[in-house]
């Protein structure tokens, strides 16, 4: 199962429409997508680095 990076709930059928709009494609993930853990997120002007406990870090270079 993968949950929403920005809400935290499960997607089972997919994205939620409210989370991945336009408005939000530039934000940094708030939540796990493995595990829905609140994730640490350190935004600078260069990118974000976010760090699930669990599954390690991931950063804006990593989604493109």
């Amino acid at each position: 199962m993968t949950y929403c990076v920005h809400c935290g709930q499960p997607e089972p059928e997919g994205p939620h429409p409210r989370c991945h709009n336009p408005r939000t494609a530039l934000e940094p993930p708030r939540f796990c997508a493995r595990c829905a853990r609140r994730m640490i997120v350190q935004v600078t002007p260069a990118g974000w680095t976010a760090r699930c406990s669990r599954h390690g870090a991931c950063t804006s270079e990593d989604t493109g």
